[in-house]
């Protein structure tokens, strides 16, 4: 079963996205890349924005997107003093149940939660912005188990609050709790008991969530510490890499991408963006640089790659980049510093000053097709879109829309 799990992710790690549309059971979706392949959506909007097929209000304060999975949806958000994940009717966006995961945490730039649930079978796993780990059942919201990983691994939260989403592996749970000799973890998904923590790495925490990749026959963990981009052998916690030049000392938040033994990572903070060679050999992997740029500044908003060249917003200006070089392909204001997600030969974009864009995913220049406004709820618009069976998922604080984005 391991082998065909991870068989599945060296698969999803391509430049087109996951083949199944129907689910997005995690964070940035199937793959972790951002990347839908759906097909049939609409090519253009009308000003007002596509037509909402649902919109509710009350999932409180949190920065989070949704997980979606059969009839359900999961996201995180606050009632009263508590950080807790909603389980919604994928039809019309009811809460069909909530459960508190431990206390919510306020911070200058907005409280709540600021990850999203995954799901993994019968199961949904939550990480709250204090730290608080549940494996809850799907059908009911019951708890399986639950720890607090800073408590327990002695990590301390930073400054802007937890902001990971969990990542299943097989029979683990991976998080990064920052902890002495525990910078990532792997737990038993079923109990929450210890499987292995990171014996050489000991760096706090950063904002960032890993990923999964097969290199060459190699399982491997990627993420951001605070510190440094880093690569740990599944199989045991090895530390196999440890890269410092794309790290920076505020805040380490991209997701980063594979493909082809390459890993991209990128941050903001005068910092700039790496593309690392990965070479397996007698089961360990090497990183080697093939590239440092500051041409691509990414804050918070996620890149994805397609056809070759990568997209995000480089600070305040979405810019196009070539994969294999860093190379600039076009820089554009578009809808202001934001997040991207993509489908069908289009960028999907969400600004965090409440513009929703629709743009060409083309080298050759930026080509804007569509943009509609959405309302400020009082602090910026952080949640990454999701599309997902001819819906577009738009997370605004305590608001949630699905927009219908299927062509008739």
């Amino acid at each position: 079963m391991r082998l065909f799990i991870l068989f599945c992710f060296f698969l999803s790690s391509c430049m087109v996205g996951p083949a199944a549309d129907k689910n997005w059971p995690q964070w940035r979706g199937a793959d972790r890349s951002g990347i839908s392949s759906e097909t049939g959506l609409l090519k253009q909007w009308p000003p007002e924005g596509p037509p909402k097929s649902w919109g509710i209000t009350g999932i409180g304060k949190g920065y989070g997107t949704v997980a979606i999975q059969d009839d359900f949806i999961y996201v995180q958000g606050t009632q009263g003093n508590d950080s807790v994940v909603f389980c919604l009717k994928r039809s019309d966006g009811k809460t069909v149940w909530t459960r508190a995961l431990g206390p919510s945490l306020d911070q200058d730039r907005g409280g709540g939660p600021r990850g999203t649930p995954t799901v993994d079978g019968d199961r949904v796993y939550a990480l709250s912005e204090a730290g608080d780990l549940s494996c809850l059942k799907i059908r009911d919201g019951s708890v399986v188990w639950s720890l607090n990983i800073l408590k327990e691994f002695k990590g301390s939260n930073p400054n802007w609050l937890l902001s990971e989403s969990p990542l299943v592996d097989g029979s683990r749970l991976i998080v990064t709790p920052g902890g002495a000799k525990a910078g990532i973890v792997a737990l038993d998904k079923m109990t929450g008991k210890v499987v292995w923590t990171t014996a050489e790495l000991s760096d706090p925490t950063g904002y960032c969530s890993s990923i999964l990749a097969d290199v060459d026959g190699v399982p491997t963990l990627m993420t951001m510490t605070a510190k440094a981009a880093v690569g740990v052998r599944a199989a045991d916690g090895k530390l196999m890499w440890r890269y410092e030049k794309v790290a920076n000392r505020t805040a380490n938040i991209t997701t980063a991408i594979f493909y082809k033994n390459k890993v991209f990572f990128t941050t903001a903070y005068n910092t700039g963006c790496a593309l690392l060679q990965l070479k397996a050999e007698n089961g360990m992997v090497t990183a080697q640089e093939v590239y440092f740029s500051t041409d691509m500044m990414n804050h918070h908003g996620g890149v994805v790659l397609v056809n070759g060249y990568l997209y995000g917003f480089s600070n305040a200006n979405l810019t196009c980049m070539e994969w294999e070089t860093g190379k600039v392909m076009w820089r554009d204001r578009s809808v202001g510093k934001g997040s991207v997600a993509y489908a069908e030969g289009n960028l999907y974009l969400l600004g965090e000053a409440n513009k929703v864009g629709l743009a060409e995913a083309a080298p050759a220049a930026y080509k804007e097709i569509s943009r509609f406004p959405i309302e400020d709820q009082g602090k910026p618009s952080w949640a990454h879109p999701v599309i997902c069976d001819g819906k577009l998922y738009i997370r605004n604080q305590g608001t949630l829309t699905a927009y219908n984005i299927k062509a008739r």
